[in-house]
């Protein structure tokens, strides 16, 4: 059985990645899988270990990225991390499934140099900054406050843009899916 490749998006919050990526996981021929992140927050609900994700205490978190067990990681929240387990990664690829993976920018240059070819990298961009904020103003799901704060991230994180192998610009959904598919396929194949 074939390995399978590594699929790297990344986006700023409102970009339409989370709508992209739903879309081609509708695409039995992309073979894609996902991996389940490790966080060292408690259970929510009926969250389930092993299935949304995998609950570590901080000391088990702390003890695995000091042994190198992650490919990513982040303190999300102040003592809360999450992270992608190169246990993960090998069991997704070893199945023969590309995966994908949804991750900020650090997390995705650092995932792209530890996989080189292996590894495709896509940062999804808003047409602009002021699109993005019209975006996220239709949600009305965000504060004032909370829009401010996620615009001056989406800038910041739009700097690291020309550090991924592919960029798409999200100005029509439809079209931003079928560019990130066709990047894909060729990759893949």
């Amino acid at each position: 059985m074939k390995k399978g490749k590594i699929i790297i998006l990344s986006a700023p919050s409102g970009t339409g990645k989370s709508t992209i990526i739903a879309r081609l996981m509708e695409k039995p021929d992309l073979k894609l899988g996902f991996s389940v992140s490790a966080t060292s927050r408690l259970p929510r609900g009926a969250e389930k270990h092993g299935c949304e994700y995998y609950f570590l205490t901080p000391e088990e978190f702390k003890l695995k990225v000091d042994n190198d067990e992650f490919v990513e990681w982040e303190e999300v929240y102040q003592g809360t991390c999450y992270g992608t387990l190169v246990s993960e990664v090998e069991r997704v690829t070893g199945a023969g499934y590309n995966l994908i993976m949804d991750i900020d920018v650090k997390g995705a240059l650092n995932v792209k140099k530890r996989y080189g070819a292996d590894a495709i990298s896509i940062f999804i961009l808003p047409p602009s900054l002021e699109e993005l904020e019209r975006r996220l103003r239709a949600r009305s799901t965000d504060s004032e406050e909370s829009i401010t704060k996620r615009l001056s991230k989406a800038e910041y994180e739009m700097s690291f843009s020309d550090g991924f192998d592919k960029r798409v610009v999200n100005d029509n959904l439809d079209t931003a899916s079928q560019e990130v598919e066709s990047l894909i396929k060729e990759f893949i194949d």
